[in-house]
Parts: C-alpha cells; structure tokens; sequence
C-alpha cells in the first residue's frame, strides 16, 4: 500500500491526559501526522499538543465547549481547525467534522434537540455529493463528539446518541468515524469498537493511536 493511503492519527476527547505532554516530548509520537479532537477537551490541552507535535489540529466542539469564536482567544483553539459542519482535505484523506451531543439542558452549549441535529448534518450533504463527484467517495473519516443512536451511547438522556450521525454513516459510508462523549471507564460494558457496515466506529476517549487506511 502507498504511504500517502495511510494516516497515523492521535485522537483525543474528553479527559486530559498530562502524560501525552512527556510522551510528546519523548518522541514517542514522532510518526503521528494529524490530531483529532473529538470535543470536550480544554483548548489550551489541545494547543500545548499541538505545539509539542507541531502538526495540523483539526477538532469539533462538545457540550461542555464554548461556542466558537475566532475573535475571542478563549473560544478557539489558536493555531487549530473548528470542523463543525466543514470538510478538509489531508493527504488523500477526505476528513468531516459534526459537533455537539443531544440536548439536555435548555440553554445548553452546542446541545441540539433530534431534528435540529438533523438539520445541521443536511447542510454536509452538498459537499458529500461533491467529493463523491470529485473523488469517486464522500468521506473518509468522520469526526464528531456525539456517539451515533443506538451505539456507543448511554441510556441517560445527556449521553444518548444523535440520530442524524447515524444517517451521515448511512450516506457519506466513511471508512472511519472517531467520537468521544461516553466514558467507557465507567461501565466497562461495551466494546470502543463497532464496525457499522463499512465504518469503523471508535470511542476515542480519552486518546487513541489510530492507522487510518483507505
């Protein structure tokens, strides 16, 4: 296989993990080319990676994020990519991000009610109908905070999956799709991995060392 086919990528969410910060240091990490981050982590975490790996960041936020503003240093990540709602190209690697979680809480932060999560994974689909176009595929990897309906989530309300990732599985078929949210340490009840037709669908809380192929 080609070495432009394959992404060693660090993703991360949720939990910070000061270790990451000597294992940078160390080179443990000297082979990862992107870092992912799935939400819910705090931005100054994500930019001390960022600077020790000096290599592209691109992350969507959580419920627990503030709403992004490039204009406000405190509610994004400097020197990283928001890809709330956006596509990117990296390597040859079509790359798609979907922020937030079920809403939960009435005045809550990138909380989203079914429907309204629906509609905001509508607005991918031109650009999916594009890669599809340009690239023979929609996408490749799928970044997203919430798990999908029905896997990976939780029976409490806050941490139930959104329907509409489920439906952007179905359409754009990524080969993977990284989300945090749920916290498996809690119950050790489910798998961190699910393959869901040709997705492999991976908890990444709160870090994991993933090859990504295509």
């Amino acid at each position: 296989r080609a070495q432009y086919d394959i992404v060693k990528t660090l993703a991360v969410s949720d939990e910070v993990v000061e270790r990451l910060y000597s294992l940078c240091q160390s080179g443990h990490f000297r082979e990862i080319e992107l870092i992912l981050g799935c939400g819910d982590l705090s931005y100054p975490y994500l930019e001390n990676l960022l600077t020790f790996l000096n290599i592209p960041l691109f992350y969507v936020p959580g419920n627990h994020d503030p709403t992004h503003n490039p204009n406000n240093p405190l509610a994004h990540v400097e020197g990283g990519s928001n890809l709330d709602l956006k596509m990117v190209r990296f390597k040859t690697f079509l790359i798609g991000g979907f922020g937030g979680c079920i809403r939960y809480r009435p005045d809550g932060t990138n909380q989203y009610s079914q429907g309204e999560a629906y509609l905001r994974a509508y607005r991918l689909l031109p650009r999916l109908l594009l890669n599809r176009i340009n690239y023979g595929r929609a996408l490749d990897i799928l970044i997203t905070h919430s798990p999908p309906f029905g896997i990976h989530d939780e029976e409490t309300h806050a941490h139930q999956g959104l329907k509409a990732i489920n439906w952007l599985l179905r359409v754009a078929k990524p080969r993977y799709h990284f989300h945090g949210h749920t916290h498996f340490q809690r119950r050790n009840l489910s798998p961190s991995e699910t393959t869901l037709g040709l997705t492999k669908i991976i908890n990444v809380f709160p870090y994991k060392v993933i090859e990504a192929n295509h």
